[in-house]
């Protein structure tokens, strides 16, 4: 009985046994299948490795003086991550995200000496970004005549020492507000648009949004306080620029104009937004030729221009990697260029409207 039975397990064992494998063992087998999947992991991990100019699809190739160190088709969680690695993006990212955290802070510091709700809600927060801001707009305003006084006064401690009451902010604010969402979306832009051809189109047209939004935005400050005793000037003046950047992003909606061989065509349209503002500033300064403070904003806005038109003369030119291509893969090529002056010329900006609020505050409007 024994040893029927131990035939029997013998026989049971050999039918559930998996048949040999052709060409070696089970073993053997196994090893390819751990090989195969290392490969395909090496393959994952290949996808996120930096590559060159001409191992990027079609609609990536932008700059052809840029040779390397690209991102492409990377996973949205490796192209967060990459913020805080190295590539050709990492300056174009960093400038304008510090960019925008610096005009949130001063968008935070404003609201709070205007609306006391506000600065009671900051003290109880934490405060380096407001106290970063605080330090450029103090540094900004140092350099401009009174300013700073203005930065740290209060609506009501104005209206005791101005003979009007303080002037509306909302024209000021919708500065800011345009001016922080031209930085994020451009950031984001930078960051993210390595991730596939549709998300890449969406940002793209994101940025170009943000970038007309600015433009537009940068007229109410001035329009506004300069023209603010004659209304209908006020409503001719930003009723046509916010038209002409309704327009110019309708037209930029186009997938064909996001195209590499349009660059230039995207920066004229730019450049006609703003050079479109020479209009009113001719009429401004012959309503205010005899302003003392004229000469400051004029010097202000001035800045602002050449910030802006330097930087769109590097952004077409592609100057320096065109001299020298794979040179400036990481820093400074022509875009990162263009964004620092375009720091620069927001800057000067917000200066030139400090400028314009004070001396609407202190000035009022006729009886």
């Amino acid at each position: 009985m024994g040893e029927e039975a131990a035939m029997v397990m013998e026989s049971a064992y050999q039918e559930l046994a998996p048949a040999p494998v052709k060409g070696g063992g089970g073993g053997g087998g196994g090893k390819k299948k751990r090989k195969q999947k290392r490969e395909g992991g090496g393959e994952r991990r290949k996808e996120c490795r930096l590559v060159s100019y001409h191992e990027l699809p079609d609609y990536m190739k932008e700059n052809e003086f840029i040779l390397n160190y690209y991102r492409s088709e990377w996973p949205i969680l490796n192209a967060v991550l990459s913020l805080f690695s190295w590539h050709n993006e990492t300056i174009n990212i960093w400038t304008h995200l510090l960019g925008f955290v610096v005009f949130f802070g001063l968008t935070v510091l404003h609201l709070g000496q205007y609306f006391p709700q506000v600065a009671d809600l900051i003290g109880h927060l934490s405060w380096p970004i407001s106290k970063v801001a605080e330090n450029v707009s103090s540094n900004i305003g140092d350099v401009l005549s009174g300013a700073a006084s203005l930065m740290q006064a209060s609506p009501a401690a104005l209206a005791a020492v101005a003979p009007q009451a303080a002037t509306t902010r909302w024209p000021f604010f919708v500065f800011l507000a345009g001016a922080m969402f031209c930085l994020l979306s451009s950031a984001a832009c930078h960051l993210l648009s390595c991730h596939s051809h549709r998300l890449n189109l969406f940002l793209i047209r994101l940025d170009y949004t943000g970038i007309a939004v600015m433009i537009v935005v940068s007229f109410f400050p001035p329009i506004y306080y300069i023209f603010q005793c004659e209304p209908r000037w006020q409503v001719v003046y930003l009723s046509a620029i916010t038209a002409a950047g309704v327009g110019t992003v309708y037209a930029l909606m186009s997938p064909r104009l996001s195209a590499a061989r349009y660059r230039a065509h995207r920066a004229l349209l730019f450049v006609g937004m703003g050079l479109s503002g020479v209009v009113p500033a001719v009429h401004a300064v012959a309503v205010n030729w005899h302003e003392p403070r004229r000469n400051v904003t004029l010097a202000y806005e001035g800045a602002m221009a050449l910030s802006y038109l330097t930087g769109t003369a590097f952004y077409l030119s592609r100057v320096p990697e065109r001299w020298c291509p794979g040179k400036f893969d990481l820093c400074g090529h022509s875009h990162q260029i263009f964004h620092a002056l375009v720091i620069a010329g927001a800057l000067a900006h917000y200066a030139a409207a400090m400028v314009f609020i004070q001396a609407r505050d202190e000035m009022g409007c006729p009886a």
